[in-house]
């Protein structure tokens, strides 16, 4: 009830152009402007453990979720907007996702389950590796990587799979998403790309912003298409 607490405090009205404030006991540390008209307030709460970090993410009309992953860069809880769903990780994971080997040996499997407060339970597996590349986007070096993951019902039956292209910044231990496809669990494979474009931090302008910048008039003209949220997220970077 705590954590529920909290994600209704950070549910205000409707977010409008401007400057996003975290919940009290919060603090934004980087805005991310990505494609797939997404932009990104992560920030870190002083209750949770040592290197835990959120993620708020907003679209046109304002903020549609958040997650939470911490030092090994796991997926610890997330929500959905209107309605508010909770999915968070089960314990005993047979294969806990490692960021700390991901560096180390240039690739991590990882074999997890996750449960939602609606009832629903599904099991994830895949990979993540190091490509050997890096590049500068807006002034940030991130690492790319090759992932690859399928998650399932407890019957085996598919879910949604994911494969492509993510980026990873070693200072943060965080990742981000990249250009990839997707399959929905239908056999049907559709184009994916959340790769960053804009970074700001303290002080910078677009720092705190709610509104997305990129690719934004493509959604919309999309949009009777799309029925979905998971067809523009359903990537590594937003399970």
């Amino acid at each position: 009830m705590k954590r529920l607490a909290l994600i209704f405090a950070l549910l205000p009205a409707p977010a409008l152009a401007g400057s996003w404030t975290p919940p009290e006991g919060c603090e934004i540390t980087m805005t991310v402007q990505s494609k797939g008209c997404r932009v990104s307030n992560h920030y870190v709460c002083k209750a949770d453990p040592p290197g835990d970090q959120w993620r708020a993410d907003f679209d046109q009309e304002g903020i549609y979720f958040y997650s939470r992953i911490n030092r090994e860069a796991e997926w610890i809880e997330s929500f959905d907007v209107n309605p508010t769903v909770r999915q968070s990780l089960d314990p005993g994971a047979e294969d806990p996702a490692s960021f700390s080997e991901l560096l180390s040996a240039g690739i991590d499997t990882y074999a997890f389950s996750l449960s939602r407060d609606d009832g629903t339970h599904s099991n994830v597996s895949g990979f993540d590796r190091l490509t050997g590349r890096s590049f500068t986007i807006d002034g940030v070096v991130l690492e790319e990587t090759e992932f690859d993951y399928t998650e399932t019902d407890d019957g085996g039956t598919v879910l949604r799979r994911a494969r492509g292209n993510e980026y990873i910044s070693r200072e943060r231990r965080n990742f981000f998403a990249g250009p990839g496809e997707t399959d929905l669990g239908d056999g049907q494979w559709r184009p994916i790309d959340g790769s960053p474009m804009d970074f700001a931090f303290p002080g910078d302008k677009g720092f705190g912003s709610t509104q997305p910048i990129y690719d934004c008039d493509a959604i919309l003209s999309m949009a009777p298409a799309v029925s979905s949220p998971d067809l523009m997220e359903a990537d590594h970077d937003q399970l």
